[in-house]
This record gives structure tokens, C-alpha cells and sequence, in this order.
């Protein structure tokens, strides 16, 4: 049984898993955190398979030596490339975020018919289909690759005219397949919601993968007596693999506030 007072384990290739870290620190504010982000070699998405599984082992390796009871790979990429082998490799329990979007989709879904937007990587992988088509075979899924909305967001171009723009582009062709749901296949997504909610209108399900993996996680803790039984806020740390400082400022983005102490390690060693 994993201690309760040890922090959950966070890691992303860089800043888009912050969404789930906010989750998190909203569903278990009484949990410690250690986040790591991958910023020195971010993004994930363009890079080989056997690349990605190597950095995922050498973050999940860092969390572990700070002694987490669980890991979330908060990264669409890792989750579908290097989960199943990480499940493997590790006796920890390493959750993804693939599994908790496909699952809140099939059970929004009113007619069938499911939308993926998410990087170039995380939509070749096939992964969000495969886990849908597990679920519900008769489900149809239609995916759409929108490499732009990562580095939007990290410039801030949360409201910009030109993110509509772009928006359009990507996401317009999947309303002529009459989706019901779509699903934000990247952790940077959700900061573009009303973007994508301007596109699509109001009666499209927008399934953000960051609230469903949160509460997977807590359902995982509670079913293993893990939740922390403190009731001050927990304490959270952050490290990174390159530039601290960027990251934080970076970070208000995603948390809606400045991240005080960011410290940079050398993840190769791992």
C-alpha cells in the first residue's frame, strides 16, 4: 500500500500537463505535488517512439526518486506511445490521460460520433480511437492533428483574433461529420476552450482529459486508502529540465498564478 503522505508525481514534456497539475490541486488540495516538465526537450510529439519511451522512463525515474506514491504521464504523447510499457516496467501505478477522456466521451456521446483534436503525434498514434473503439466499437471517431494550439498557448494568444483564425481551420471540418463530442486531445488545450467552443457552438461536448484524469487519480487513491489525511494545503514543487525561469512566468497561463520556485535538473542522468 503506498504511503499517504508521499506526493503524487506529475509529468508532462514541458508546460501543458500544469492543466492537470490545476486539477488536481483543485480535486486534492491537500496533496503534496511534484511536478516535472520537459521543457528542455519539448515537444514530444514530433519525435521517434523509441525517443519517447526513453524520456518517459527518465521522468518516471526522476518522480521516483522523489518517493511519489503515483504518476500521472500528464502528456497525450507519453500516454499513448509509452504508458502500456511504463505499466510494465514499473510496479508504481502510472496513470495516463488517454483512457479518462476516451471514457467521459463515449458516456457524453448522444449520437455516436466522437471528435479528436490533439498533436501530430498523439493523432497518428491512433490512441484515442483505440481506446474508444474498446469501449464502444460502434462509435465513430474522426481526429484532426492541430500542431498551432500548443505554441499559441504558451505565447499567450489565448483570445487573439488569429487563434480564432486558426482555430477554424483545424476544427471546422469536423462539424460537417456532425460530432457531438470533442475531445481535447493535448493538455494545453482546455486554456482554448472558448476558442473552440466560438468554432463549434454550445452543443458540442467539450471533454477536457484533465478534469477525467483527476478524478481518476483520486478515485485510485481513495480506493487504496492513499488520500493524504492532512487538511492544509499540500506543498508543490516544480522542476524542470531547462530554463526555470521561462517556465514560471510561463506558468500563470496555466495556473492563473505565478509559480514562485521552479528548479532546473539534469533529467539525463535518469
Amino acid at each position: 500500500m503506498p504511503d499517504r503522505n508521499s506526493p503524487i508525481g506529475i509529468f508532462d514534456s514541458g508546460l501543458g500537463g500544469l492543466t492537470v497539475a490545476r486539477e488536481i490541486f483543485q480535486l486534492l488540495p491537500s496533496e503534496d505535488v511534484v511536478y516535472f516538465g520537459d521543457v528542455g526537450r519539448s515537444p514530444y510529439g514530433p519525435r521517434s517512439k523509441e525517443i519517447i519511451m526513453q524520456f518517459s522512463r527518465q521522468d518516471t525515474n526522476f518522480l521516483i526518486e522523489q518517493e511519489v506514491k503515483i504518476i500521472v504521464a500528464a502528456c497525450n504523447t507519453a500516454s499513448s506511445i509509452a504508458l502500456e510499457f511504463l505499466q510494465k516496467e514499473y510496479s508504481l501505478q502510472i496513470l495516463g490521460v488517454i483512457e479518462p477522456g476516451a471514457v467521459s466521451a463515449v458516456q457524453a456521446t448522444r449520437n455516436g460520433k466522437i471528435g479528436v483534436i490533439g498533436t501530430v503525434g498523439t493523432i497518428h498514434s491512433n490512441a484515442y480511437a483505440k481506446a474508444i473503439e474498446a469501449i464502444d466499437p460502434k462509435i465513430k471517431v474522426f481526429s484532426m492533428a492541430c500542431p498551432l494550439f500548443v505554441p499559441l498557448v504558451e505565447e499567450g494568444y489565448l483570445d487573439k483574433e488569429a487563434t480564432f483564425l486558426i482555430a477554424e481551420d483545424y476544427v471546422s471540418p469536423l462539424k460537417t461529420t456532425g460530432v457531438d463530442t470533442l475531445i481535447l486531445g493535448c493538455t494545453h488545450y482546455p486554456l482554448l476552450k472558448p476558442v473552440i467552443r466560438r468554432v463549434l457552438g454550445d452543443k458540442v461536448n467539450l471533454i477536457d482529459s484533465a478534469t477525467e484524469t483527476s478524478r481518476v487519480v483520486y478515485q485510485h487513491l481513495l480506493k487504496t486508502e492513499a488520500l493524504n489525511p492532512k487538511r492544509s494545503q499540500g506543498e508543490r514543487k516544480f522542476y524542470v529540465s531547462d530554463v526555470p525561469e521561462q517556465f514560471a512566468q510561463m506558468a500563470r497561463h496555466f495556473l492563473g498564478d505565478a509559480v514562485r520556485s521552479v528548479m532546473r535538473i539534469d533529467i539525463t542522468k535518469y
